[in-house]
């Protein structure tokens, strides 16, 4: 099976989803679609070394949005059917609101709004599903109440790209997850993994409810569900 898979600027589901992704891989090819966003994200987790070894070889691409441009050409192939499916995981609620609102501005939403055009079926795991509180992961922070302000701070010393601020602060841009200022830290005062609780607004509860009434989209609550999903497909 030939699987677009695209990913936006979320870090809730992104873990989930980058799992799934390496599992399909085993038995599918799977083209990785990443938004300026998505590709960030991916890298302040420490996961995108993950996503791109999943790739490499004709219809198992890297697609970044900043290689694709304005025109984002690679979504031509949406609109051809040369896919079978386009699962967008994790889905922010600005590519939702996107989507509802039939924008398409970004290799993302344009290679939705593509596959729309050539039957390809679409699924899509939003992050703000439901009303209330939902608890998600933050990358690595510096904590100031652990920091002992060392004249000479390990942590910063360790970080191959420099992403440590004047002992105050992780420059998340720079980031890319790979732990080492965490474990050198004597004083413990990096954190990674963290979990926070954020409310969901009413106004991405109901895209997302628009989102459910599109043609040729179906919505899912979690990335386990796809494989299950994509199997009744076959």
């Amino acid at each position: 099976m030939r699987i677009g898979w695209a990913i936006t600027g979320a870090g809730h589901l992104l873990d989930e989803s980058v799992s799934v992704m390496e599992d399909l891989a085993k038995d599918n090819k799977i083209t990785v679609l990443l938004s300026n966003a998505g590709e960030e994200v991916l890298k302040m987790y420490g996961l995108f070394e993950r996503v791109t070894a999943i790739t490499g070889g004709y219809y198992r691409e890297l697609a970044l949005e900043n290689d694709q441009s304005f025109s984002y050409p690679i979504s031509g192939r949406f609109s051809l059917g040369k896919y079978d499916v386009l699962i967008v995981s994790p889905t922010t609620s600005n590519t939702v609101a996107k989507i509802v609102n039939g924008i398409s501005d970004t290799l993302v939403t344009n290679s939705v709004a593509q596959a729309g055009k050539g039957n390809v079926k679409t699924i899509i795991i939003p992050v703000d599903m439901e009303s209330g509180d939902v608890e998600t992961i933050l990358p690595s922070k510096l904590d100031l109440e652990s920091c002992a302000d060392c004249e000479s701070c390990e942590a910063a010393q360790s970080c191959p790209q420099e992403a440590i601020i004047a002992k105050q602060e992780i420059d998340l841009l720079k980031c890319v997850g790979c732990g080492n200022c965490q474990n050198s830290c004597p004083f413990d005062a990096i954190k990674a993994g963290k979990l926070i609780t954020i409310h969901m607004r009413e106004i991405d509860i109901e895209n997302t409810h628009k989102l459910v009434l599109m043609n040729g989209i179906d919505v899912l609550k979690h990335p386990k569900e796809i494989k299950d999903f994509i199997s009744d497909l076959l």
